[in-house]
């Protein structure tokens, strides 16, 4: 008798078993989810979507279309990754050279946005909430909420959590931003904190929901 899954996959996509997905995920057209995966709850992979073999994916996780995620990935909770941005597990790849069981391990902390035909070299971790723009190449490790950009990746500021771009500090170091209110303070020489609310704690629903377009945002930066 077949069980009913608490997940919806569509009739387009393929699921290899063994794998482990969240209550409430959703994996659309022409997806391929190989054996040994484990995803988390509420999390969405959009159209051609391909995730290999040993992935580990946190819960409300979000992948746009045209996203592989190979050997070697560790994607925690509330990960953004944009449409066809890339992803890699060997530095130094040749055809000839088998490496498979020494894939590099690449970490995304939990809240990290990657946007849309960024590229993420192997072997690095992306800290909590930071913020890669789109079409950068990132090769190197990121603080927590570092805004990314360019080619090579270089940082350009700090954003909050609600994915605004943090002002300069007023006379007390304090970094306010400008969507929720929550204060920021970089505690020590590259580290950002938010005062208001632990970087492991959910956002309470009346500020999980924007109500402001970014560019209303821009005239103040």
């Amino acid at each position: 008798m077949n069980q009913q899954k608490d997940y919806f996959v569509h009739e387009s996509a393929y699921v290899d078993e063994p794998c482990e997905i969240g209550k409430g995920t959703k994996v659309w057209h022409f997806s391929h989810i190989m054996k040994d995966v484990k995803i988390g709850e509420r999390c969405i992979f959009g159209q051609n979507v391909n995730i290999a073999s040993g992935v580990v994916i946190g819960s409300n996780v979000k992948v746009q279309n045209n996203v592989s995620i190979y050997t070697g990935a560790i994607i925690e909770d509330d990960v953004f990754l944009g449409p066809s941005c890339v992803l890699t597990n060997v530095t130094n790849p040749r055809s000839q050279v088998i490496r498979h069981s020494i894939y590099e391990k690449t970490i995304f902390h939990r809240g990290v946005t990657v946007g849309a035909n960024a590229t993420i070299v192997c072997g690095i971790e992306l800290g909590r909430y930071c913020f890669i723009a789109a079409g950068t190449v990132v090769a190197k490790s990121v603080p927590d909420y570092a805004l990314m950009m360019g080619v090579p990746a270089r940082q350009r500021g700090w954003m909050s959590r609600h994915g605004i771009l943090l002002p300069k500090p007023d006379s007390d170091g304090i970094m306010v931003c400008l969507e929720s209110g929550y204060r920021y303070k970089e505690v020590e020489p590259g580290v950002v904190r938010c005062l208001d609310l632990d970087e492991e704690s959910p956002l309470p629903p009346e500020k999980a929901v924007g109500e402001i377009a970014y560019d209303d945002f821009k005239k103040n930066f």
